[in-house]
C-alpha cells in the first residue's frame, strides 16, 4: 500500500489494505469508503462466502457476532460475556462455530489461549482479531482524524494491525497463533511452529494500563524468542513489512 498508493503508516492503520477501497481513502470520500467496506467487502463476504456456502441457522446472530468482534478487536472476551452482549445467542458452541466461519472467510478470528494441553486451548476465552483494520475502523463510527486523535483507539488499531499481519501471514502454513493470559498478566501474541515459540508484546504508548506477562510466560514456557514491537523495540513499520515466518 505504501509503494503503490504512497500511504503513510497511519493511513494504513486506519484504512487497512484493501486496494479497491484505496481511491476513497480521504476525508472528502469518507462516506464512499465506508460504503465500499460495508457493501463490497463485509456484506458480500458474509452473504456469498458464508451464507451461500454453509448452513447458518441464525444469520442475524452471525452478523452481530462479527460487529461485536470488530468492536472488541484486540481484546479477550469470555463466551459468557459474548452471550450477554448478544440477543438470541444460543450457546457457546454455536458462537464458536460462527467464529470459525468468519475466520475462514478472512474477516475476524477468535484466537485461543496458548496452553500445552489442547483441551485447555479449546475451552479458553477467545481474543478477537480482525484480518484487516479497515473492518475495525468501518465499525467504529470514527473518522480518520478522530481516530488519529484518540490514543485509546489508536492503541487498538496498532494491536489489531499486528494481529492482522500475523493472521494473514501464517495462512496456509503450519504456524499457529495464540495469545496468553494468566490472572492480570498477558502476552499479546504467541507464534508456534513445531517446538519453536515466539512471544510478541505490542507497545504503542497508547494502550490501556495492564500488566505485561512476558516474565511469567518466559519462566513457564521458555520461548525461543521474545519480540517487542513499538518505539522501544522493533519499529511497527518494519514489523508490518516482515513476513511472520522470518520471526521464527
Amino acid at each position: 500500500m505504501h509503494e503503490i498508493f504512497g500511504w503513510s503508516l497511519e493511513h494504513y492503520l486506519y484504512f487497512g489494505g484493501y486496494p479497491g477501497a484505496a481511491p476513497f481513502s480521504d476525508e472528502k470520500n469518507s462516506s464512499r469508503w465506508l460504503n465500499y467496506i460495508n457493501d463490497a467487502i463485509i456484506e458480500t463476504t458474509i452473504s456469498r462466502d458464508i451464507l451461500l456456502m454453509t448452513q447458518v441457522n441464525k444469520p442475524a446472530l452471525l452478523r452481530r457476532l462479527f460487529q461485536l468482534g470488530c468492536h472488541y478487536s484486540g481484546q479477550i472476551l469470555s463466551y459468557n460475556k459474548i452471550l450477554g452482549e448478544l440477543q438470541d445467542a444460543g450457546n457457546s458452541t454455536t458462537l464458536a462455530h460462527y467464529m470459525d466461519l468468519l475466520a475462514g472467510a478472512g474477516l475476524i478470528a477468535g484466537l485461543q489461549k496458548f496452553a500445552n494441553q489442547t483441551v485447555r486451548r479449546k475451552g479458553s476465552s477467545p481474543k478477537f482479531a480482525v484480518f484487516n483494520t479497515a473492518l475495525l475502523s468501518a465499525q467504529s463510527e470514527k473518522s480518520f482524524s478522530e481516530a488519529m486523535n484518540n490514543p485509546i483507539f489508536m492503541g487498538r488499531l496498532i494491536e489489531s494491525a499486528v494481529g492482522a499481519h500475523l493472521l494473514n501471514g501464517i495462512r496456509g502454513t503450519q504456524i499457529e497463533l495464540f495469545y496468553w493470559r494468566e490472572g492480570n498478566y498477558e502476552v499479546d501474541f504467541i507464534l508456534r511452529h513445531g517446538d519453536k515459540l515466539v512471544a510478541l508484546e505490542v507497545k504503542s504508548g497508547n494502550e490501556l494500563l495492564r500488566h505485561s506477562g512476558m516474565d511469567f510466560f518466559v519462566k513457564q514456557f521458555n520461548p525461543s524468542r521474545i519480540l517487542l514491537i513499538g518505539p522501544q523495540g522493533l519499529p511497527l513499520e518494519t514489523f508490518l513489512s516482515t513476513p511472520p515466518e522470518l520471526l521464527l
